[in-house]
């Protein structure tokens, strides 16, 4: 559309063209029920359809086994920080978390009040430009879980492959869940904040095992516990409502795409074509090592501060938004998740191009 520009923000972030459009006309009206959408009653048949829509395709698409709850909640991916500790240990047992950015982080500051936490593997004196390989860290055998955040906004760095550990996994997926194929019967828990990959923010997606939901200690506040979202299908109390709808609208259209494995295939090509021209040329420099470089947040610096905050400018004017870094480490960052286009993607790279010889350095 004309009026419309590229968005790299990192979240909330681009959504499908015709997701929007939909919301727009249900907002007002939802299926011809005279209500709109954010009036109507969550009680209703029709947005208890809507959740359970929501529900089947995430399933659909992520291949869920039938021992694991899908769960709705609110918060946001910050409140799963202590949640997961708080239902997992219970003041007196460990669990073993990676550092690999400003998300682990504050995972493990949270995790420290209800439990004995490991943390094996840091990058933070490296400015979190990597991920661990296998080798680097041991999780000990009385850890509860594995603790990992699989792809990290701020820093471009993503794990490719799932750690291998007899531990239970438990890993924050907010900035690339549904981008790539995964096995969820690896994970014990899975969760994600919606703003990046899979709708407005509002809602936050959790994927528990059942065996899971019995480890919640009896003085967990009600709120808390997974057990009591789990049994009352995420309507314990009223959900956010037009978040989860507009997930489902998400997960539609993401079936209509092909699903995961053809959305991981444009993902990558995506990916590959900026990092390409970054990688072509002496005036751009990516943050992240190569092994661990992210295929959904892509993080860059020019020469100088003066030159990146002129592209920045320049590309916002030319309809390139959002590619401002993260102000922990500055420089440009591109966040293309999966409904941002590779048409943006391509226009980047030849703003890039245009501007390193529009602006060149001794």
């Amino acid at each position: 559309m004309t009026d419309r520009v590229f968005n790299f923000s990192p979240g909330p972030a681009t959504l499908p063209y015709e997701v929007l459009q939909q919301a727009g006309k249900d907002v007002v009206n939802f299926k011809n029920t005279g209500i709109g959408l954010i009036e109507s009653s969550h009680r209703s048949k029709e947005f208890m359809a809507v959740a359970d829509q929501a529900e089947s395709s995430l399933r659909k698409l992520m291949h869920i086994p039938d021992n694991y709850k899908v769960l709705f909640l609110q918060g946001g991916a910050s409140s799963q920080f202590f949640m997961v500790p708080m239902n997992l240990l219970g003041g007196t047992k460990n669990a073993t978390y990676l550092n690999t950015g400003t998300w682990s982080k504050k995972a493990i500051k949270e995790a420290h009040l209800f439990g004995n936490i490991s943390v094996p593997f840091s990058s933070e004196e490296d400015t979190f430009n990597r991920v661990p390989k296998q080798e680097e860290y041991t999780v000990a055998d009385n850890s509860e879980y594995l603790y990992f955040v699989s792809n990290n906004t701020i820093y471009g760095t993503q794990f490719h492959d799932i750690p291998q550990t007899k531990t239970l996994l438990v890993s924050d997926m907010s900035s690339d869940i549904l981008s790539r194929s995964i096995d969820v019967s690896k994970f014990g828990i899975i969760f994600a904040g919606a703003q990046k990959n899979l709708g407005p923010a509002g809602v936050t997606l959790v994927i528990i095992r059942d065996d899971l939901l019995a480890r919640t200690p009896d003085n967990t506040p009600t709120m808390l516990s997974y057990k009591t979202h789990a049994d009352k299908g995420s309507m314990f109390n009223t959900p956010p409502c037009f978040a989860i709808y507009v997930v489902g609208e998400v997960l539609k259209w993401l079936l209509g795409q092909g699903g995961v494995e053809a959305i991981e295939i444009k993902n990558r090509e995506k990916a590959t074509l900026l990092y390409a021209a970054i990688d072509s040329s002496d005036y751009y420099k990516g943050h992240a090592e190569k092994e661990s470089r992210s295929f959904m947040n892509i993080p860059f610096t020019l020469p100088t501060k003066e030159l990146e905050a002129q592209f920045i400018a320049e590309a916002a004017a030319s309809g390139l938004k959002g590619l401002k870094g993260h102000r922990s480490i500055g420089g440009c960052r591109a966040s293309i998740y999966n409904a941002f286009p590779k048409e943006g993607v391509e226009k980047l790279v030849l703003f890039m191009k245009e501007f390193e010889k529009q602006n060149p350095v001794d």
